[in-house]
């Protein structure tokens, strides 16, 4: 009796091994950003003043830019620490299939916006794909927030300050640079600043 029941034992943790063996690992993180360094791991897109300030990276002027990764990503974990005003008009495009024309029509846009004028798509959402809760449940303005994207295949989730706000399952992009965004505020005015204190990336083999 004991011998059978060793014999199944050994049996079901050699399953539970070569069911590890298939899982596909992610790789370690790498972080672009941090401490105000790592601009170099960027390409600017647009006229948006970037510089780094007391150890974060910062725009607060300008109709609009982007930080284009210049490595392009497939299937990856982003998570970002960012800071935003009330009226900042952010976010990150994923799979960007343009690099030189960043925007919703080339890219996942996963929105940082508390008042954007269509709030379905505000903060947390993936514009024109995945709408949220309205009114918005995850504000960010006046406060350190943490955006995290996991994008593996077709299916995209969004996860802010530790609350998964959509999750989508969609094939239109399927690789390339991802991209932090300054955006001009409601009707061309001039909106609040975006700080980016830590942005790393992990790829998901």
């Amino acid at each position: 009796m004991h011998t059978r029941y060793l014999t199944h034992w050994i049996l079901a943790f050699a399953l539970f091994l070569s069911a590890c063996a298939t899982l596909s690992p992610s790789m370690p993180w790498t972080t672009l950003l941090e401490n105000g360094k790592g601009m170099d791991n960027f390409v600017t897109q647009g006229d948006a003043n970037w510089r780094v300030d007391n150890g974060l990276v910062l725009a607060d002027q300008g109709k609009g830019g982007f930080l284009v990764t210049k490595k392009s990503y497939k299937d990856f974990e982003i998570r970002a620490e960012f800071w935003a005003a009330s009226d900042t008009n952010s976010g990150i495009f994923i799979r960007a299939t343009n690099p030189q024309k960043i925007g919703a029509d080339t890219s996942y846009e996963v929105n940082i916006w508390d008042i954007r004028p269509d709030p379905k798509y505000g903060s947390g959402a993936i514009v024109d794909f995945a709408a949220v809760t309205t009114p918005l449940q995850n504000t960010v303005g006046g406060k350190w927030n943490v955006l995290e994207i996991r994008a593996v295949g077709n299916e995209i989730t969004v996860i802010l300050n530790g609350i998964q706000t959509v999750k989508l399952n969609n094939s239109k992009f399927a690789a390339g640079p991802f991209a932090l965004q300054y955006g001009a505020g409601v009707k061309g005015a001039l909106g609040g600043p975006i700080k980016w204190r830590k942005v790393q990336v992990r790829e998901v083999s």
